[in-house]
């Protein structure tokens, strides 16, 4: 069986922390998919193995840590 072509739309150039990038390039070297792929897997996926309250503790605490009192420019809570 042919192997099907995935295509993926170039939509935005994306930086990194260490950490992040290095948690990447152990998916890749484990799937052997590309950057591209492994984070369209990740984020189609995110509801089917991330729990909800977890991950909104983690983006809580990126945004204290990382984005000051005044914290993002929109917030996910209303």
């Amino acid at each position: 069986m042919a192997k099907k072509h995935y295509p993926l739309p170039k939509r935005f150039s994306a930086a990194l922390s260490e950490a992040a990038y290095a948690r990447l390039r152990a998916l890749n070297a484990e799937y052997g998919l590309s950057n591209n792929y492994l984070l369209t897997v990740l984020l189609e996926n995110l509801d089917d193995f991330a729990d909800a309250e977890a991950l909104g503790a983690a983006f809580d605490k990126f945004i204290v840590d990382h984005c000051g009192p005044a914290g993002p420019k929109t917030s996910r809570r209303v």
